[in-house]
């Protein structure tokens, strides 16, 4: 049987659509064709009479079913359809057949080009479907140029929400909704504020510029935190907390789980100097709940996953598998903890533990026997008149 074939040609929104003379041969010699609806609207009559159409929606494997049987499909597809688009999909989902892509400009470069703005330096995310880690990584490192591709739940009004409440007043927001389209388009330059009282067009997408500067220190000072009752020593004092954060490793690991955040300094810190890290953190005492969202939003720490409750109950089936651990409380099962852990530990994981008393250094000494596993460092520390701390490293 031969290659199946698919066309993949790129189009704007623009209703007096305009192809060069390849595409438009590729389009007279096709039989079967696929695309969105809107785009059947667009291309209906430059279709073959006897033309077949296949609807792209989901269930996307309904849609490749109907693919099977055809050995060449023509398929439109808004802007590149290798920037976030179906061309990837092909490619992932039938790596064996043959892919001829005609591109177009994507949205962001046509709402660049509206701007008249340089973007070689553009980071672009999408939103459209996806969980918000790409974003909030843009956002922490601070990136000059942000292009966002939107959705109907993650839409301009909601993103400027979202930025403001965790402190990112930084940037101007400029939307392009109906791009390509003659008769619909429209291009408005925003500040955050206005941009969350506003209703957008769905086909939309966005640029954010930042004008200001927005630093935050190797190293939060725990006096800046919201505290539980008020507890000094009941927060991860920041050298221990930037040791701790040393011994994991996260430069180079995935996912991170912090168990026991308590004020959630670890995780905080964490997110915001290794904002690649997916960062999920539980914590048995409700109170945590309002702690995490408190200092996460002061120190824009957005995208962290908090768990709420006893941790040897938990359901961990569906959180991503951590390849660095650390235990900031126990309540006394620290041995039971370690073996859960284990069951979850990618291959290669880390597991950091912070002893403050003999005690609790027998029990990880003992708990990381038992698992077959080794403590490769050790660190013995004293801040100013605190209890001196054991930081372990187990691998």
């Amino acid at each position: 049987m031969s290659r199946q074939r698919f066309i993949v040609i790129g189009m704007t929104d623009d209703r007096d659509v305009w192809f060069p003379p390849e595409v438009r041969s590729a389009i007279a010699a096709g039989r079967v064709f696929s695309g969105g609806k809107r785009h059947h609207e667009i291309v209906a009559p430059l279709l073959p009479e006897s033309a077949l159409w296949i609807d792209i929606t989901v269930p996307l494997t309904a849609v490749f079913a109907q693919y099977e049987p055809h050995t060449e499909v023509v398929v439109f597809a808004s802007g590149d359809p290798l920037f976030f688009g179906f061309a990837n999909t092909l490619k992932r989902e039938l790596p064996d057949a043959e892919i001829i892509v005609y591109p177009s400009f994507n949205s962001l470069q046509l709402l660049a080009h509206r701007m008249q703005l340089p973007y070689a330096d553009l980071r672009t995310v999408s939103l459209t479907g996806r969980p918000w880690d790409a974003f909030d990584q843009a956002l922490i490192t601070g990136e000059r140029l942000i292009g966002a591709l939107t959705d109907r739940q993650k839409t301009p009004a909601m993103i400027a929400r979202r930025m403001l409440d965790y402190g990112y007043d930084n940037y101007r927001m400029t939307v392009g909704e109906c791009l390509g389209n003659r008769e619909t388009e429209r291009v408005r330059t925003l500040t955050l504020a206005e941009a969350t009282e506003m209703e957008f067009a769905f086909l939309n997408c966005l640029i954010l510029e930042r004008t200001a500067l927005r630093t935050h220190p190797f190293g939060l000072p725990e006096s800046d935190f919201a505290l539980l009752d008020g507890r000094v020593n009941m927060i991860t004092k920041m050298p221990i907390r930037l040791l701790t954060l040393s011994q994991l490793d996260l430069a180079c690991r995935t996912s991170f789980w912090d168990i026991g955040f308590c004020t959630g300094s670890v995780s905080i810190e964490a997110r915001l100097q290794f904002p690649h890290v997916k960062v999920t953190s539980f914590e048995i005492r409700e109170a945590g709940r309002d702690l995490m969202e408190q200092n996460a939003r002061k120190f824009g720490a957005p995208g962290i996953d908090v768990h709420i409750g006893d941790f040897l109950e938990a359901d961990l089936t569906t959180l991503p598998a951590p390849d660095a651990v650390f235990i900031g409380g126990h309540g006394g099962r620290l041995k039971e903890m370690l073996q859960r852990i284990d069951h979850v530990l990618l291959p290669g994981g880390v597991i950091v533990f912070n002893a403050v008393s003999d005690q609790s250094q027998t029990l990880f000494q003992e708990g990381i026997a038992a698992l077959g596993r080794r403590i490769t460092g050790t660190m013995h520390v004293a801040i100013d008149t605190f209890n001196p701390i054991t930081i372990y490293k187990a691998e």
